[in-house]
C-alpha cells in the first residue's frame, strides 16, 4: 500500500504507534539491538503487551483475549538510519569507514517505533552524527548518487533542535518537498560549537531544485536567518538564501 503525498502528513500526525483500545494511549515499544545500544539496553515491552510484525501489518497482543490487527502505511521510499560516533571516527582508516547502519524502515509505524526509541538530540555526545538517507544511498560524498550534489545547512540551539530534527525527518520521509526526488537524505551533527542539520541533494547543477528545497525547508522550520548551500564538487561555489 502506498500513501499518497497529500495524505501522508495527516496519517503520520495520527500514527504514533498507539494502542487503539486504551484510554491512556501508550507508544509502542519496538526494541531493536542497534537502538538498544544507543539507549542503554532498556527492557522491552511486558508479556501483556507485545508486537509481532509480518506481511503488511502488525499485531498488537494486549492480552490473551484481545488481538487487534492494524495495517501498516508504506512510504513512497524506504529510508535508513545511520550512526557515527567520535570514538569510532578516531580509529577509522578512511573517512566514512566507521559509519554503521541502524535500521531500514518503509512504513509510518516502523518510523515511529524507531524514533521513539532513540535518545533525543540533547542527550547525544558531541562529535556524533545521525543520518537518515534513502535506502541504498550511503551518507558519503563518494557515493555516486551524492557525488555531484551539495547540502543546505542550518544551526539550531538545543531548545529547538529536537523539534526541528523531527519536522525535517517527517517532511523528507513524507515526500513533502516539491523536488523530493533531488534529496538524498539528512544528517544531524552534534558539535561543541553548535549543533546543525543538513539536507543533502543529488544534483547541485539543478539550481532551481536546490533553491526550492532550501526555501521549503526554511518555511518548515520557521527560519528567518540566511542559510547556505555548499556544492560538494566545488566547495568554493555556494548559494545563499535570505
Amino acid at each position: 500500500m502506498t500513501v499518497e503525498r497529500s495524505s501522508v502528513s495527516a496519517i503520520m500526525a495520527e500514527e504514533e504507534n498507539l494502542d487503539p483500545n486504551t484510554a491512556n494511549h501508550c507508544p509502542i515499544q519496538k526494541h531493536l539491538p542497534a537502538i538498544k545500544a544507543i539507549r542503554g539496553g532498556e527492557e522491552g515491552a511486558s508479556k501483556e503487551q507485545k508486537i509481532t510484525c509480518g506481511g503488511n501489518g502488525y499485531v498488537w497482543k494486549k492480552s490473551k483475549s484481545t488481538t487487534v490487527i492494524q495495517h501498516s502505511h508504506s512510504f513512497q521510499s524506504s529510508w535508513t538510519f545511520w550512526f557515527d560516533t567520535p570514538s569510532s571516527k578516531s580509529n577509522q582508516a578512511t573517512w566514512g569507514s566507521s559509519l554503521r547502519t541502524l535500521y531500514t524502515f518503509a512504513t509510518i509505524e516502523e518510523f515511529w517505533s524507531l524514533y521513539n526509541n532513540i535518545h533525543p538530540p540533547n542527550k547525544w555526545v558531541h562529535g556524533s552524527d545521525l543520518y537518515c538517507f534513502k535506502h541504498e544511498i550511503e551518507p558519503k560524498w563518494e557515493d555516486p548518487v551524492c557525488a555531484n550534489g551539495g547540502k543546505w545547512t542550518m544551526m539550531f540551539p538545543k531548545a529547538t533542535l529536537e523539534s526541528n530534527w523531527l519536522n525535517t525527518l517527517l517532511s523528507l520521509v513524507g515526500e513533502q518537498f516539491e523536488h523530493g526526488e533531488e534529496i538524498c537524505g539528512t544528517v544531524l551533527n552534534f558539535r561543541t560549537r553548535g549543533d546543525k542539520i543538513s539536507i543533502w541533494t543529488k544534483n547541485a547543477a539543478n539550481k532551481e531544485a536546490q533553491i526550492s528545497i532550501g526555501k521549503q525547508w526554511k518555511e518548515l522550520v520557521g527560519c528567518n536567518e540566511t542559510i547556505g548551500f555548499i556544492f560538494h564538487c566545488n566547495k568554493t561555489h555556494s548559494l545563499c538564501l535570505r
